[in-house]
């Protein structure tokens, strides 16, 4: 029986760990990537229950000198097939700034875009040497929104989708596949910590759901849920003096 070989980064919870869980079974070996050990393990273990193959590295994006090598040992043990970079941080501004700090500032975009690209640019090498592999970044609707109560996430989303129309462009002619999912709200941490209407929300589970039927059938680019996808295509469709006075009425918090 041939094993798929699939890696997740952030996999320690919410839509990482539903990633992990829904492709758990006995054909499939998962590497699961995340900060925290404990919960990554428990997570294995769900996924070992599942009759997977799982191992784990306990791994902060933030020291983006360590990804190179993680995903060269990774990929050397057993050739990966897909992987999927969903480690991300998002948030508001806190109450009482009026703009982010530099370092707050640093560490979204170091890990939304800087390490997803190295990794994924580091993976897609050594797929396209091989002539076969699927890329897959995990963005959100924000990269066509400019958000002024989250510039830097808006800006890393926006930057990450840019990088991966364009990894898209160099990989595809070597049998290369890349996929870039938006989601809108998911009922993680990180959108727990918004205090505003989440409209349309979904569990990770059910986003899951739809990213795993999405790659199967090898989809370039999506939104998530359904509404999402219309409601960014009516947004770029608006003057750019209305959407900027549509945005700035969003809650600040």
């Amino acid at each position: 029986m041939n094993t798929t070989h699939i890696l997740i980064t952030g996999a320690s919870s919410g839509l990482g760990a539903a990633l992990a869980c829904a492709y758990a079974s006995p054909s499939v070996h998962l590497t699961l990537w995340g900060r925290n050990g404990e919960r990554l393990n428990s997570v294995a273990a769900q996924c070992r229950a599942a009759g997977s193959t799982a191992e784990t590295v306990v791994q902060d994006l933030r020291d983006v000198h360590a990804i190179e090598a993680q995903i060269d040992r990774c990929d050397e043990n057993l050739p990966v097939d897909i992987a999927i970079f969903n480690a991300g941080l998002g948030g508001v501004t806190p109450q009482g700034r009026l703009v982010e700090s530099a370092q707050r500032a640093f560490d979204i975009a170091t890990v939304n875009f800087t390490a997803a690209a190295m990794g994924a640019s580091t993976i897609s090498e050594r797929m396209v040497k091989r002539k076969k592999g699927h890329v897959v970044l995990i963005g959100s609707v924000a990269e066509s929104i400019p958000l002024p109560m989250s510039p830097t996430y808006a800006g890393s989303k926006a930057g990450l989708k840019m990088f991966a129309e364009s990894l898209r462009l160099r990989v595809k002619a070597h049998g290369v596949f890349v996929t870039l999912a938006s989601p809108g709200f998911i009922d993680t941490p990180m959108s727990r910590q918004i205090a505003a209407d989440k409209p349309f929300m979904i569990t990770p589970e059910k986003a899951a759901a739809i990213i795993i039927r999405k790659i199967a059938s090898r989809r370039t680019e999506f939104a998530l849920p359904w509404p999402y996808a219309l409601i960014r295509m009516l947004f770029l469709m608006l003057p750019r003096g209305l959407k900027r006075a549509i945005v700035i009425r969003l809650p600040s918090e």
